[in-house]
């Protein structure tokens, strides 16, 4: 694995996270640097969600430092933080998230709608994404008419239509069967590298975590060692 040399895209340094007295973070840190792809595995309850929401600007932490390109989150105000994760982060959740009232085509668009894109541009990208995502036959259905595995490419489709960065995936396969889940996880490695995306996925299967550049393991709210990925993945 290549040793990184420049500034880290983003970064967590000693984060510490408390829900009431529970701790969910406990010192953990992580980088991740441009276009790599970083899975962030452990047992349920390990802090693992916590940790890809802080770095999202999700939820802040109670103590240490997260920083996008040399910029401290924490720092920004909440407009700014926003911003980010309208333009420059993406994100796919377990369950997708779609909005049921509109087809997979409106869902897509959203994204730079929210940004202020005017309506026919959105569109037009929205529809570019789902053909090269091989959806363009559902782009008129509705999260309710099509498969779960469907309207979880769609959701990918709408973590990438913006451009991102970073795309942050909170067990993106969690709700597949494993046939669908190895194409959810093509796509999306694929479309990534493609687009020069960082991706931090967080999974607690490690077939899933295969599809990783490398894999940082969280225990009890720390990061408590790193693996290079497993060999012979097709990617």
């Amino acid at each position: 694995m290549t040793v990184p040399t420049g500034p880290p895209l983003l970064e967590a340094d000693q984060l510490a996270k408390a829900f009431g007295p529970t701790p969910a973070l406990t010192g953990a840190s992580l980088r991740v640097d441009v276009g790599e792809v970083v899975a962030v595995t452990g047992s349920s309850g390990s802090g693992k969600s916590t940790l890809l929401h802080c770095l999202a600007g999700i939820v802040r932490p109670d103590s240490g430092y997260v920083g996008y390109r040399g910029r401290a989150l924490a720092a920004l105000p909440d407009t700014e933080r926003s911003a980010l994760r309208r333009t420059e982060f993406g994100f796919v959740f377990q369950f997708g998230q779609l909005v049921p009232e509109l087809t997979f085509l409106e869902n897509v668009a959203l994204p730079l709608r929210l940004g202020g894109t005017p309506r026919g541009v959105a569109v037009r990208r929205a529809a570019q994404l789902l053909d090269r995502l091989y959806l363009a036959d559902v782009a008129a259905k509705r999260p309710g008419e099509a498969s779960g595995g469907q309207g979880q490419r769609v959701a990918v489709a709408r973590a990438l239509v913006t451009g991102p960065k970073v795309i942050f995936a909170d067990e993106p396969t969690g709700a597949l069967d494993s046939v669908t889940s190895d194409h959810v996880m093509r796509l999306l490695v694929a479309a990534a590298k493609e687009s020069g995306a960082a991706v931090v996925l967080v999974t607690h299967d490690p077939e899933i975590a295969d599809y990783a550049d490398r894999a940082v393991v969280v225990r009890d709210g720390t990061v408590t060692r790193l693996e290079a990925a497993q060999p012979g993945v097709a990617r």
